[in-house]
């Protein structure tokens, strides 16, 4: 199920999940740290195959929720690995009062994988406030829902129309016009895009899409380029 996607990255697909009768597919993506510990970035459903290659890589050190919207198999990642740390993106500690939370992610790195992530905050929407990650060794950003991507025959009936009309079936990944609309501070999140695009990006891992293999900067500053243009 691990595939290898860059120097000491691996990503994996997890099953579709529902969302008021929309149906998503799932991907997590595991970092292994100058430690040796593992980053466990949108945990998917975890299968007995999943646990073995994952022990295979060494020891589950950060679970990591990058937003208030990908928590859904989180608690049974901390059920397994009771000894790795649980962080909490804005939002989520009160959606989400059964799962133990260890530290709050938000503008400043947490020291444990400074050395070898960074993180910015896409802050000012009101749907979520999204943690994007930069990877520095493989030179990937890891962007959760702000950026989307399905193929057209993936919805139906209605549902097809809708995608269609919020930009997730789109001739290349876009940000959802639900997502566009709920920035209410432009101001911040036009920050937070001047941030990533000052890493020198070459990959892009998506939850939902296929993702992006060099010239990423480029593919990002299109995808935000309604915010920054």
């Amino acid at each position: 199920m691990l595939k290898e996607f860059g120097p000491e990255i691996w990503i994996a697909d997890g099953p579709t999940t529902a969302v008021a009768g929309f149906h998503y597919p799932t991907r997590m993506a595991i970092i292994r740290l100058s430690d040796g510990r593992l980053f466990v970035w949108s945990p998917v459903a975890l299968s007995p195959v999943l646990r073995a290659e994952v022990e295979a890589l060494g020891e589950v050190g950060h679970l990591v929720a990058p937003n208030s919207l990908h928590h859904l198999f989180l608690g049974e990642w901390q059920h397994a690995f009771p000894q790795a740390r649980t962080y909490a993106p804005p939002g989520l500690r009160k959606k989400r009062k059964d799962i133990r939370f260890d530290e709050d992610l938000g503008d400043t790195v947490v020291p444990a994988w400074e050395g070898d992530i960074d993180q910015v905050p896409m802050a000012g929407n009101l749907i979520t406030v999204e943690i994007v990650f930069y990877h520095r060794r493989s030179e990937t950003v890891l962007f959760t829902d702000l950026i989307q991507h399905f193929h057209a025959d993936w919805f139906g009936g209605w549902r097809a129309l809708v995608a269609r009309l919020d930009l997730m079936v789109a001739p290349e990944p876009s940000v959802p016009r639900k997502f566009r609309a709920a920035f209410v501070n432009r101001g911040a999140a036009r920050i937070a895009v001047k941030h990533i695009l000052a890493w020198p990006v070459q990959n892009v891992l998506m939850a939902h899409g296929d993702p992006i293999v060099g010239d990423g900067r480029a593919f990002i500053g299109r995808a935000f380029s309604w915010l920054t243009g």
